[in-house]
Order: structure tokens, then C-alpha cells, then sequence
């Protein structure tokens, strides 16, 4: 059965300084899938991401979340509305500890909202959140500081602060960027529970291997344009991808 379209991009474009780095993107997530966006460095995936989560006013285009119109909402609204992000260099509130670093998205409008106002404990919550994405919850390293942790912890930190939100989107920005294969290997379960669980996952980047084993779709970008979208199966076949981007990422790996 086809699910339903969650998240709609119409012709967004966006421009700094006469340099295109968004032009004419489309693009439809269907809800409770893994959609992924890969494309070589420059080729616009921050901004797009930048765009849909409200950090960046697109030039022209739309953006459509469960059917109505988003664009241009701040971000702090977007993520009421349930769509979430990790960015690629971690941003945690460093001086606190992983727990109290959840603890604050708990106490967001959008949880009180979603719960009516009982929250339960809320160091309960957010241990039992670090615990789901590996965290060793009999450990100190929970009460540590964002600052002590190594870049493995902290991209598991910026998951957690998403998971918090209960969301219905995640866009995860390089989360596997700077980690080691036995790191991303761990994540991948993580990230699978999550589709399990309905939410709808939106992948950038580029360690290609690892996200064509969960995406359901992918799209590559180039020079801000959208080259191909189709299947992991038939993007990696796909002579214009080919030439614009894998074979150059299977070279430099």
C-alpha cells in the first residue's frame, strides 16, 4: 500500500551572490520512509535542508507539510510542527550533562501538547531516550558533560535531542560523518526502530554504502539541480550519477 505524501518541495530555489544553490527542486517524502539526498560537496544539501526547516527563506517555491504551507516559518515553529534535525557539526548545550541535555526539549510547547501537560519525570524520560539510541545507562556518561564527549557520543546527543521531540520527521544532516564503521554499524539499528516506529527519516550524505542499505529512495543533487531520484538499486546503475558523484566518492574512499 503507498503512503502518503508527508512532505512536498515545489520548485524551491535559492540564490547567494548569483550562485544557484537551490534551483527548482522538487522533491515528495512519502510518510514512514527513508529518504535519502546525496551529491557532492557544493551541490546544495545543506541549503535544502536549511530551507525546509525554516533557517533559510527559499527565493521562490514552496514547502508543504502534511498539506499545508510552511514556507518561510521560523524554526523553532518548524519544529513544533514535528520536523526535527541533527546538524553536522553537533550543537548541544555544552556545559550540561546528555541527560539535562534532553531535558530541556521536554519542557518544549510542542511536549506539553502532545502529553497535555504530564510529563512524568523528566530525568526518567530523557535517561531512558539516551538508553534507546546507546548510552550506557548504569554508567556516568549520562551525567557527563556534552563537552567530555567524543564526536560518536555527541552525534548519538543530537539524535537523542530529535527522539525527544517525538517527531514526525527527522532529517538527519551527515549523521554518519567523522564516525567509524563499528559507529555507523551501531547507529543503523537505531535508525530502523525509528522507521519502525512511523517516523519518516530524510538522510544527507555521504557515505553512500552504509545509506543505501536503509533508504527506501534517493535523490542526488548537483549544482543545486536535482539530477535523479529513484531506488539505491537504480541510482547506483544510473550513468549521470555516475559521472557526477559515486564515482568520484568511490575514488576518494
Amino acid at each position: 500500500m503507498n503512503k502518503e505524501i508527508i512532505l512536498r518541495v515545489n520548485n524551491v530555489s535559492k540564490s547567494f551572490g548569483g550562485v544557484k544553490a537551490v534551483n527548482c527542486v522538487n522533491l515528495e517524502v512519502s510518510e514512514g520512509k527513508i529518504f535519502g539526498i546525496i551529491g557532492p560537496n557544493g551541490s546544495g544539501k545543506t541549503t535544502l535542508v536549511n530551507i525546509i526547516t525554516g533557517f533559510i527563506k527559499p527565493d521562490s517555491g514552496s514547502i508543504l507539510f502534511e498539506g499545508e504551507n510552511i514556507t518561510g516559518l521560523p524554526p523553532y515553529k518548524i519544529a513544533g510542527i514535528g520536523i526535527v534535525r541533527t546538524f553536522q557539526i553537533p550543537k548541544p548545550y555544552y556545559s550540561l550533562s546528555a541527560m539535562k541535555n534532553l531535558v530541556v526539549p521536554l519542557y518544549s510547547t510542542r511536549i506539553l501538547n502532545l502529553v497535555e501537560g504530564k510529563t512524568g519525570d523528566r530525568d526518567t524520560v530523557a535517561l531512558d531516550i539516551l538508553e534507546e539510541i546507546g548510552f550506557e545507562r548504569d554508567s556516568n556518561t549520562p551525567y557527563k558533560p556534552a563537552s567530555s564527549f567524543s564526536e560518536g557520543y555527541l552525534k548519538r546527543l543530537e539524535l537523542a535531542r530529535c527522539i525527544a521531540l517525538k517527531p514526525k520527521i527527522i532529517i538527519m544532516d551527515e549523521l554518519f560523518s567523522g564516525l567509524s564503521v563499528s559507529e555507523i554499524t551501531s547507529l543503523i539499528p537505531i535508525i530502523e526502530k525509528l522507521q519502525m516506529n512511523g517516523i519518516t527519516i530524510i538522510m544527507i550524505e555521504h557515505r553512500i554504502k552504509e545509506l543505501f542499505r536503509l533508504a527506501d529512495r534517493v535523490m542526488v543533487l548537483n549544482f543545486g539541480e536535482r539530477i535523479a531520484e529513484d531506488t539505491p538499486d537504480e541510482i547506483i546503475k544510473n550513468e549521470l550519477v555516475k559521472r557526477a558523484y559515486i564515482g568520484v566518492a568511490e575514488d576518494a574512499t
